[in-house]
């Protein structure tokens, strides 16, 4: 898949941008300074496969802990800093690895300068982040009062002017709205406008159900037309769970190697197995499975093969029993009680083989 061309900026030991792999983001929901809760929710989410994590820095003993957690983790750090510039020095000289801040709404020209000055010196990016619910006042009103995809893209550029103005291109910009059509709009509008990396995601998407759903549609459309350089999926439940969705997002558009993907067929009046049951049992434990394998559970012995010829190992039910392949290829014929338990020898022996 062909990405849109943006230039690189470095958030720690990672690349952002069209030349580095699409990094997956998420953020803590602890106190951040409880550092002892906040890393161990950090190791959590990289251990989920996280690349970049996001901590709130509401005050300033959220960012005096910074170093104390930057000491106990790997993964690369960004302070989200609302309208405080003292808030965002301190995480800069305590070893943050980007900013999440809108220069405008830090007030004072000299207190944008003293940020972008210790920023440059320390060649740490800064992410402008807008999201349709919180726009200028004035800014809406000149776009008839709504948060249109083109009044995203004008508050963002009137970040974006500050920091050029201040000689400072290490940016990445966001663009998030609840509403999946218009957050498509407004970064398909910034990627003609500027090639800052883009952070993808749809804000306030809702519990896991529903988020991920407006999730998937809206970061797999823009992925899908070469759009973002890092994903968010933002959801109301545990962070872990957001990785994990941005991590199947990119799986299914070949842009990861996450993990098994399980291929199973939907049941029809055909199916004389109960593929149901089968199917969950596989999916759970391949829960603890982290080699990138291809596994199908198919409820036709006839057509199961054959239909899922790409798999790497899978099973196929009939009347009581079930058949056993490996690449199209019957293994052999095994009881129904018995199959998914023969499954999984299969699939160790594959796994020891590497391949």
């Amino acid at each position: 898949m062909d990405r849109k061309k943006t230039r690189t900026i470095q958030i720690g030991n990672r690349g952002i941008g069209s030349d580095a792999p699409i990094s997956v983001q998420s953020m803590t929901n602890t106190k951040t300074d409880n550092v002892e809760a906040t890393v161990k929710q950090i190791q959590a989410l990289a251990a989920a496969g996280c690349d970049i994590v996001r901590l709130a820095i509401p005050d300033m003993a959220a960012a005096q802990a910074v170093d104390r957690i930057k000491q106990l983790v790997t993964v690369p750090l960004i302070a989200d800093i609302h309208f405080d510039y003292r808030l965002a020095l301190s995480c800069l000289e305590r070893g943050i690895d980007g900013l999440r801040l809108n220069p405008g709404n830090i007030g004072q020209e000299e207190h944008v300068k003293k940020v972008v000055k210790e920023a440059q010196k320390k060649r740490i990016p800064i992410r402008i982040g807008v999201n349709a619910g919180s726009l200028d006042k004035t800014l809406l009103a000149k776009h008839g009062g709504h948060p249109t995809p083109a009044a995203m893209v004008e508050s963002a550029l009137q970040h974006i002017a500050i920091l050029e103005n201040l000689d400072f291109y290490d940016i990445k910009i966001s663009l998030k709205a609840n509403d999946v059509p218009t957050t498509i709009a407004a970064y398909r509008l910034m990627s003609d406008t500027k090639d800052y990396p883009l952070h993808l995601g749809i804000t306030e998407a809702g519990t896991v159900n529903s988020g991920v759903i407006k999730s998937a549609v809206g970061i797999g459309a823009l992925l899908s037309q070469g759009i973002g350089d890092t994903i968010r999926v933002s959801l109301t439940g545990d962070p872990v769970e957001e990785v994990k969705v941005a991590n199947e997002i990119l799986k299914s558009l070949g842009l990861r190697e996450y993990g098994p993907t399980l291929i199973s067929c939907p049941t029809c009046g055909r199916c004389n197995i109960d593929l149901i049951s089968l199917a969950h049992q596989v999916e759970d434990r391949l829960k603890g499975v982290k080699k990138p394998i291809k596994v199908a559970v198919m409820g036709c012995v006839v057509n199961g093969p054959g239909e899922a010829k790409e798999a790497d190992i899978g099973i196929a039910g009939g009347m009581g029993q079930g058949i056993l392949f490996r690449k199209g290829e019957i293994l052999r014929k095994v009881p129904e009680e018995e199959l998914v338990a023969a499954l999984f020898v299969e699939l160790d022996k594959l796994i020891v083989e590497g391949r």
